[in-house]
């Protein structure tokens, strides 16, 4: 193996050891230590984002704190991905070039996945394989909703724009080919949600060959992100809404 081959294997392991790959670690470990418990999975819940501070004014600043700094490892692939004559950037089609055509292509995905991933939520959960996810547990202040909205944007920069952009981007320059790739981002995507269940590991990795396919089409991150962004805002704003007005319709409401 020579020498560019191995620098490139370790900065891969670096940023995914910093960022996703490090999630998917802890959440292996959450789904062995579920298992071990007396309780089934769908007894068990999984809260996606939870008070940080007993005072309203210091969980605002520890999720925006939280928010900031988990935005970091997109900043240092963008920053690895640039070089002399290359914007990352544009290599990744992380730009607004095309808005409108993004922002279509943004919400087909989010309705392609969406419908079905809700429909395989509800199914895992009431066969049992997978957890009662509460995607907020926040309470109600004037900052909680721009929160959810910029914890949802994290969440989609930094799974679209690593999972996808850079790792395709390292692993076509190492040789893969390009269903290698498609398959390996999508059991990534998969692993670091196990800790919710087995049901949103395989969405997950339907989700990651989805959007693999789609990216490998378009060449572009931003729809993606665009996507990504929606399906979480729908998640995270609509959960307290369908608790108020249909009771019972998802569990753990």
């Amino acid at each position: 193996m020579t020498y560019e081959r191995k620098r490139a294997w370790l900065e891969i392991a670096i940023v995914l050891a910093l960022s996703l790959g490090a999630s998917a670690v802890y959440s292996i470990v959450a789904l062995l230590r579920r298992l071990a418990a007396t309780e089934a999975l769908n007894a068990q819940t999984a809260t996606l984002n939870a008070p940080l501070a007993t005072e309203p004014i210091f969980d605002l600043i520890y999720q925006l704190l939280g928010i900031f700094f988990g935005l970091v490892p997109v900043v240092l692939v963008l920053f690895l991905l640039t070089k002399p004559g290359t914007n990352a950037f544009t290599a990744l089609g992380f730009t607004l070039t095309q808005p409108w055509r993004d922002i279509g292509r943004g919400f087909s995905l989010a309705a392609l996945i969406g419908i079905p991933g809700l429909g395989l939520y509800l199914v895992g959960n009431a066969i049992g394989i997978t957890v009662t996810i509460v995607p907020t547990a926040l309470d109600t202040y004037w900052w909680t909703l721009p929160i959810l909205v910029l914890s949802a944007l994290r969440a989609a920069l930094v799974e679209e724009v690593i999972v996808v952009g850079y790792l395709f981007t390292r692993l076509r320059e190492l040789g893969w080919r390009t269903w290698q790739i498609i398959g390996v981002s999508a059991l990534l995507r998969g692993s670091y949600h196990l800790y919710q269940g087995f049901g949103p590991f395989i969405g997950n990795v339907v989700m990651g060959v989805v959007f693999g396919m789609a990216y490998q089409r378009w060449g572009r991150t931003m729809p993606l992100v665009i996507a990504h962004w929606i399906l979480d805002i729908v998640s995270f704003t609509g959960y307290g809404l369908v608790k108020a007005f249909v009771p019972g319709f998802l569990p753990g409401t």
